[in-house]
């Protein structure tokens, strides 16, 4: 099933379990506007070439829409129509003032080169300028995008409207950049883990962890895991996978990775098959990387007792119910990765406010949010008799119906 179906099928469950009107469900599924430019921009042998971009801005009743801008060939309106709907749940589980969105160019960014890359961000901006802003829709990097990409988008718009540093965020710290945002989503995923494993008597200390993806998230959890005593006996990413039971020394890997670009030749631990690091022996599995991973023909064979989903839609509906049956408990995408965003709206909020935070603060406040939004999914849970992913997709469809309906939708 792909994301947008999956998407659309959890937001249906939710909207039946809250006893949504029909009018107001098809309201919140339809998106409030979708953006298709052509970018058209010479390459630096002169030729002139046409690429396609995408914004999609699902829902704005409870603030300015939010959402990544991704570089990757396989962008299409489906897939970011189902990424842009899913930022709206996910800023209101988190309960920041944000509606959604998410956009994208149809290229691969490995083809162009660095001044390619600049000019199509900056006809990108050019095209979309008018209908993105500090109080719309402030996008995001996302795959094959970066903080660099932020800061073109932030000049480019900034001729047209002033210096507005907050129109994006993930921006280089240079720029108006929040300290802490680098490693948010993948710190808001340890205290997400924290929060679901309190809940059962337990801590990250003593516990056995596999992380599938060492890219920003999977790495940076993987790093602050390992400092609260976790123990990461598996870790894989697109060069390989590799497994040690005593533990991987995760600032060894880093190190490694960083210098040679792979992980399998790694010394402190013994090379496996990347497939299986998904059904190796643990107590918490962390998908990091792509959507779909766990899906029926693996779902069975998971042997850990908690997944923290950090990917977005990484647990295909079939595998939801396998794993259900089996007791494994599912931390759902829509609150576990959603420490980049919670850190993303404090550098929103840092650049209107034109004061910046330390880093302390960042993490302090992300901690807060986190536990918050927990504690917040655990009592619609047990409103509505369901599990946690429902518990998190009613939070959030439940907050933006009402802000909806406050609004007077009808008029």
């Amino acid at each position: 099933m792909n994301a947008l179906a999956a998407t659309n099928r959890n937001f249906r469950l939710a909207s039946r379990l809250l006893g949504l009107d029909s009018k107001l469900e098809k309201s919140l599924l339809i998106p409030f506007r979708e953006i298709k430019v052509e970018c058209t921009i010479p390459k630096d042998d002169g030729t002139l070439v046409s690429y396609v971009g995408f914004r999609i801005q699902h829902d704005n009743a409870r603030g300015p829409m939010k959402g990544g801008i991704r570089y990757h060939p396989e962008v299409d309106p489906d897939e970011v129509n189902a990424l842009a709907q899913l930022m709206t749940w996910k800023t209101a589980v988190a309960d920041i003032p944000y509606g959604g969105a998410k956009g994208g160019i149809g290229c691969n960014p490995r083809d162009l080169s660095r001044s390619e890359l600049e000019r199509l961000t900056r006809v990108f901006t050019q095209k979309i300028h008018d209908l993105i802003g500090i109080h719309t829709d402030v996008p995001a990097p996302d795959m094959g995008t970066n903080a660099q990409t932020m800061a073109w988008i932030l000049d480019e718009y900034s001729k047209f409207h002033g210096h507005s540093p907050a129109v994006v965020t993930g921006k280089p710290i240079d720029l108006g950049g929040s300290l802490g945002r680098e490693a948010a989503t993948g710190r808001g995923v340890v205290y997400a883990t924290e929060a679901l494993l309190a809940e059962y008597g337990k801590s990250i200390e003593g516990m056995t962890f596999v992380i599938q993806g060492f890219g920003n998230v999977g790495s940076w959890a993987a790093r602050l895991i390992q400092e609260k005593g976790g123990k990461i006996v598996a870790v894989s990413d697109i060069t390989g996978a590799i497994k040690n039971p005593n533990g991987i020394d995760i600032p060894q890997l880093l190190k490694h990775k960083e210098a040679t670009g792979d992980l399998k030749s790694f010394s402190g631990g013994d090379s496996m098959d990347a497939n299986e690091v998904l059904v190796h022996e643990c107590d918490v599995l962390i998908p990091c990387a792509l959507g779909g991973v766990l899906n029926r023909e693996n779902a069975a064979d998971v042997k850990a007792k908690f997944i923290i989903e950090a990917a977005n839609h990484p647990t295909d509906p079939e595998a939801d119910e396998i794993l259900s049956k089996k007791g494994v408990i599912i931390l759902p995408d829509i609150y576990a990765n959603a420490g980049g965003v919670t850190v993303s709206y404090f550098e929103w909020v840092q650049n209107i406010q034109g004061f910046m935070w330390d880093e302390e603060k960042v993490n302090k406040e992300l901690k807060k949010y986190m536990s918050g939004a927990f504690h917040n999914i655990k009592n619609m849970c047990q409103t509505h008799d369901c599990g946690l992913r429902m518990g998190a997709f009613t939070l959030g469809v439940n907050r933006v119906a009402r802000a909806t309906t406050l609004r007077g939708w009808e008029a």
